[in-house]
């Protein structure tokens, strides 16, 4: 195992990995998922998950990965947030890739999978629902019509390893 650091945005750094390490499978995970603060920041939600995203996956089919598997949310769907637009744009280019390539020999296979809330990630809401609750309540979302979607860790592991042995 080798730790190393680098960042998304960086498709040089991104470049030399691949070019050292050949990697067979691509989990890319990397992203801003935080709504309220991609909402003050919606430049860096779009220079992390959508050019971040591009870069690995372009990288990704330069190197002849064998899988690239983006990790997407499901406030991608009809996005209403700067967050779930800029995962949504990244998935649509990550779907371009998967089309383009679709029918090709030795190709990189592009696959997204989609999650809600995984219970005890960092980030999920359930710290802030306990909290709620242990003050006497109200539980909140952030609006009344909203639908939360939950998952625990071991299911969130299993989605992306049959996502990605299924392609």
């Amino acid at each position: 195992l080798e730790v190393l650091i680098g960042s998304v945005r960086d498709s040089r750094r991104i470049n030399q990995v691949f070019e050292k390490y050949k990697p067979d499978v691509v989990y890319h995970a990397a992203a801003h998922k935080h709504v309220p603060l991609m909402e003050d920041s919606p430049c860096e939600s779009i220079k992390n998950n959508v050019f971040g995203t591009y870069n690995g996956a372009r990288c990704a089919d330069k190197h002849n990965v064998d899988k690239f598997v983006m990790i997407s949310t499901d406030k991608a769907v009809n996005p209403t947030n700067i967050m779930g637009a800029s995962k949504r744009i990244a998935e649509i280019y990550v779907q371009s890739l998967y089309f383009y390539h679709k029918n090709k020999e030795n190709h990189t296979r592009f696959i997204t999978t989609r999650f809600g809330n995984v219970l005890g990630s960092n980030g999920s809401v359930i710290p802030r629902f306990r909290a709620q609750i242990e003050a006497g309540g109200p539980v909140t979302v952030t609006h009344k019509d909203i639908i939360r979607y939950f998952m625990t860790i071991p299911e969130a592991v299993s989605l992306v390893l049959q996502a990605m042995s299924g392609a």
